[in-house]
């Protein structure tokens, strides 16, 4: 599958969610429905998923939720699928414009929980899925402080600063998506309050299914290019992601991979 077509599998799997099919991930037509669902799945645990998943965000306009299995199966514990969609999700000042995912094979100690004790997963479960993020949303996000921390600690210590000037965070950072390329335009500012306006260009393309690399970056500072010594830097996201897809056009970035969820 690619994702030059992500409106359109975003549309699909949010219509399989609502109407009970199964989400299409890839690049043919997704797989027919079981001929007997659960009604357990439809009627309790759906909603009680997408009512969990709306109290984990801040906001969202849209979600869908569908999960597959017979009876026999829920109640012995396993989900054969569970497929959600969301459009407008903000989760910890994070901005998402749509995101789709999709996981197989979900092992849950049901009977304990209905019991009263606490629903977990039993085993760790592969979950893949596509992620569309627009420009406005993406700037939207570098707003928080989970993102706006992580920058200002990824980028300042790169950036030809003194060893006290590195100590200071980023304020004001734009995003611009172009074709294959990342424009950010931020300001430090200094004791004494003077600003100094850093902008870098870089492009970002696979390095391998778990990082991200700029490809060569370019940095301007208070309007002097610099040399940097992070040409090919690699971002390291972790054994349990893989990244199939990432591509950048005006105004948006759309991924398509996966990520094993541990229990």
């Amino acid at each position: 599958m690619t994702v030059d077509r992500h409106s359109l599998l975003f549309d699909n799997i949010a219509t399989a969610a609502s109407s009970g099919g199964t989400a299409n991930l890839d690049e043919e037509g997704g797989t027919p429905p079981p001929s007997q669902g659960s009604r357990i799945a439809s009627s309790v645990l759906s909603p009680a998923v997408q009512l969990l998943l709306r109290s984990q965000v801040q906001q969202v306009d849209d979600l869908k939720v569908k999960i597959e299995g017979s009876d026999r199966q829920i109640f012995s514990g396993t989900i054969p699928k569970v497929t959600a969609a969301a459009r407008g999700a903000v989760y910890k000042g994070l901005h998402l414009t749509e995101v789709a995912l999709e996981g197989c094979g979900i092992r849950i100690n049901l009977g304990q929980a209905l019991k009263g004790k606490p629903l977990r997963l039993l085993e760790s479960v592969p979950v893949t899925g596509v992620l569309r993020l627009n420009q406005a949303d993406l700037n939207a996000s570098l707003k928080a402080p989970l993102l706006a921390d992580a920058l200002s600690e990824f980028l300042l210590p790169m950036l030809p600063l003194t060893d006290s000037e590195k100590s200071l965070k980023l304020q004001d950072s734009q995003i611009k998506i172009e074709a294959g390329k990342l424009t950010l335009a931020a300001t430090i500012l200094c004791a004494g309050g003077t600003q100094i306006p850093v902008v870098l260009r870089t492009g970002l393309r696979i390095a391998s299914g778990r990082e991200l690399m700029f490809e060569s970056p370019e940095i301007e500072v208070d309007g002097e290019l610099k040399s940097s010594d992070f040409n090919d830097f690699k971002i390291d996201f972790g054994e349990e992601v893989a990244i199939d897809e990432l591509i950048l056009s005006l105004g948006e970035i759309v991924c398509r991979g996966g990520i094993r969820v541990l229990p």
